[in-house]
């Protein structure tokens, strides 16, 4: 589902040049779950932008699907995104921020369908992640763990083959997050997307993932394709199992340097 071959990426900082990432190749397959770990300035976040289409790179090619990062950009059935913040809009309600993005599309011609059953699927999914009781309130009245839910189900809306998720968890305390993994975990087993998660947390990329693409300090370059061979469907026990210890010692080897 997701192709990058050679991707650099430099930055113009005063007077010198930052290389933010080189030589970057990897797949993502469809309906897999792959997560990318490394250093803070590894890259990650600006590789997560450049699939996006929301930043170009130097040089190298990413496909997704069939398209490049600009056609996805223009079939919004292809792309959905999660970012580190909810960036919710405080003076909508909670089922009016998930609809932000049809009414934004459907305004601009660019999303088929019906606004009445867009609105039910906006119902359909804040019940799927236990918001029932907060369809009508405002994201001030949510814990951050919930405005984060809003943002997933944001992202979900128009039912995107891909999703892209920037550290969505970051902020969150422990207890929080792992709640959320397994929701995360729940939502992608019953959709079948494809999901590409950018996360510091090694013992969370190896819960949540298929495959962890282990970055380097930056310039960012991929050291090391890891496969999670834990079993699915993936039970919060798991992370009790010897072998999880086993992969998440082994992502941890990457980085002794850096401890």
């Amino acid at each position: 589902m997701i192709a990058l071959r050679d991707i650099k990426k430099t930055y113009d900082q005063r007077d010198q040049r930052i290389v933010a990432l080189r030589d970057v190749t990897f797949d993502v397959d469809t309906a897999s779950f792959v997560s990318i770990v490394g250093p803070s300035g590894c890259g990650k976040s600006t590789l997560l932008l450049a699939i996006a289409g929301l930043i170009p790179t130097d040089s190298g090619v990413i496909r997704i699907g069939n398209a490049s990062p600009t056609e996805a950009k223009s079939k919004n059935e292809l792309l959905g995104m999660v970012f580190q913040r909810p960036v919710l809009l405080p003076w909508r309600s909670v089922v009016d921020n998930v609809m932000l993005p049809v009414e934004i599309l459907m305004e601009n011609r660019s999303l088929p369908g019906n606004y009445t059953r867009y609105r039910e699927r906006a119902q359909e999914l804040l019940d799927m992640m236990g918001l029932s009781e907060f369809h009508h309130s405002y994201p001030r009245e949510l814990s951050g763990g919930m405005q984060q839910r809003v943002s997933i189900c944001r992202s979900l809306i128009y039912d995107p083959a891909v999703i892209l998720m920037d550290e969505p968890f970051g902020a969150l305390d422990a207890f929080t997050r792992q709640r959320l993994n397994r929701e995360l975990l729940e939502i992608w087993e019953k959709s079948s997307k494809t999901i590409l998660f950018v996360t510091h947390s090694l013992e969370e990329a190896v819960y949540l993932s298929d495959r962890v693409v282990v970055m380097s300090a930056r310039p960012g370059t991929v050291r090391e394709i890891l496969d999670v061979d834990l079993a699915r469907p993936r039970p919060a026990e798991v992370r009790n199992s010897p072998r999880y210890h086993e992969l998440v010692a082994r992502a941890y080897s990457y980085f002794q340097d850096l401890l």
